[in-house]
């Protein structure tokens, strides 16, 4: 895997991103049967579940991230940290082709989307943060996420 920091990921987002191993396409009402609504919501409409709702925001065992749509394994605990945000955050995804990166200029701003690069669920933005070994805060919906442990 190249370095992630800010630069590759606003590369990514303007130049287009890696492929992943596998595509899972599905239908807007498939997706509907399949989600609840709070997830459809946030996964396949692009919303934003309040700050500090997910209990995934103060998870701190070992895991594994994986996306609430298409099950594609995304982060791992071990990236995971407290940001302050109200959202999980971590510092890095598994791989690099598992996440889309989207440049996202809405409300006024200028930041990065963040989608599964499998199904493109919305999963959050990544942002750049002087904290952790990367330099990236990927922020994101508890409600885009499940996480397999030993341990829940």
């Amino acid at each position: 895997m190249t370095e992630l920091n800010w630069n590759t990921v606003m590369q990514l987002s303007k130049k287009g991103n890696k492929t992943p191993d596998r595509r899972v396409e599905k239908k807007p009402e498939e997706w509907h049967k399949l989600l609840d609504e709070a997830t459809f919501r946030v996964t396949r409409q692009h919303g934003t579940e309040s700050p500090f709702s997910s209990p995934l925001c103060e998870a701190v065992n070992p895991g594994l991230y994986h996306c609430a749509c298409c099950n594609e394994l995304l982060f791992d605990a071990q990236t995971k940290f407290n940001s302050g945000t109200g959202w999980p955050s971590f510092t890095t995804p598994v791989k690099e082709n598992v996440i889309n990166y989207i440049l996202d200029e809405s409300h006024g701003m200028i930041r990065i989307e963040t989608q599964c690069a499998v199904c493109d669920a919305h999963l959050g933005h990544v942002f750049p943060d002087v904290g952790g070994d990367t330099g990236l805060r990927y922020c994101i919906n508890g409600l885009a996420l499940i996480k397999e442990s030993d341990e829940q």
